[in-house]
């Protein structure tokens, strides 16, 4: 079946499955999923010693999810009001200093002062899959989602390129590749442009009994993942241990990543180079706290559904290679 279809096609597939799946795109909140099967990872920093394994063997594993643009790109109408964001020349698709469409994690270095002694920490960075995560809760059409098990998945046949993911995440993860997505098949110049990429916590791996690659090739033991409840009791004796500092249990009102230093997280935040690409450390809010964000999330919810369901449509008949799935997992 051909994936191209008219604006018209579009529509009336929108039509056609708005009732049955209205409910689907409604945010969960963490309570609604099972507390045993949440899983959450333990990043030791002072163990990391920087071999950047865990980069080169999350790029290996999850290359067929990579975006595979083919030019030209459309200019988006009205001129720039969406600009062109290209990584996939070989010269920055090879950049690994930041987050990209084809880096979904590096080592971000803090060196500096704490209690007159200097430190070096190195942090690795990527998605940190908030329990509550706005970037799910929050998307017009439902692209991202988060899983039973905790995961936040932004599915790529979905997603217009909009970046509102991006702008409500508090460490802006998700970053655009344009020239690939849905919006070119629909309205390649007025809509999105491009496809939104972060971490997705090799969540093919995981449901096959196996473990994220970061975590199987570390030196270092950096990395534990686990039951929620299991991995914040590690963190905590950890934290005694080294009389250190944890972070990303509490921040945006919790998340699945949890930090342990022996340098205090704001004294980390000072010493790290932030911008585009290289999140901050600094406390974070809850983001869904806000009455009107709540509201948000329960008035695009139906559309955010119906828009899973018309992915579903047009994904039918294709195969899943170029990492590209057939069904929107829920």
């Amino acid at each position: 079946m051909s994936t191209n279809l008219s604006r018209r096609s579009f529509i009336k597939a929108g039509l056609i499955t708005a009732g049955a799946v209205a409910a689907a795109g409604v945010p969960r909140p963490p309570s609604a999923r099972a507390a045993d099967a949440e899983l959450c990872t333990l990043l030791d920093l002072q163990q990391c010693i920087a071999c950047g394994a865990c980069v080169e063997a999350c790029r290996e594993v999850n290359d067929t999810k990579f975006p595979a643009p083919i030019g030209p790109m459309p200019d988006m109408i009205p001129r720039n009001r969406v600009k062109i964001a290209d990584w996939s020349a070989a010269e920055r698709r090879s950049i690994d200093d930041r987050l990209t469409p084809y880096n979904w994690l590096f080592i971000q270095p803090a060196v500096g002062e704490y209690n007159g002694e200097d430190f070096e920490i190195n942090i690795p960075r990527r998605c940190m899959h908030c329990r509550n995560a706005p970037c799910s809760n929050l998307c017009p059409f439902g692209a991202a989602f988060t899983q039973d098990n905790g995961i936040v998945r932004i599915h790529p046949d979905v997603c217009m390129g909009g970046a509102k993911c991006k702008a409500v995440c508090p460490w802006h993860i998700p970053e655009r590749q344009s020239g690939v997505g849905l919006h070119l098949d629909l309205l390649p110049q007025y809509a999105g442009n491009g496809v939104m990429y972060k971490c997705d916590r090799c969540y093919d791996r995981i449901k096959a009994g196996e473990r994220p690659a970061c975590i199987d090739v570390c030196p270092e033991d950096v990395q534990q993942i686990g039951p929620r409840q299991e991995i914040l009791e590690k963190a905590h004796q950890l934290a005694r241990e080294m009389d250190g500092y944890i972070y990303g249990e509490t921040e945006n009102g919790g998340t699945n990543t949890i930090y342990v230093s022996p340098v205090p997280f704001d004294v980390l935040n000072q010493a790290i180079e932030k911008g585009p690409g290289s999140p901050h450390l600094a406390p974070a809010p809850d983001a869904m706290a806000s009455a009107n964000n709540m509201a948000l999330a329960m008035a695009i919810a139906p559309v955010a559904g119906v828009a899973g369901a018309v992915a579903r449509f047009m994904s039918l008949g294709k195969s899943d290679g170029g990492g590209k799935e057939t069904q929107h997992e829920r």
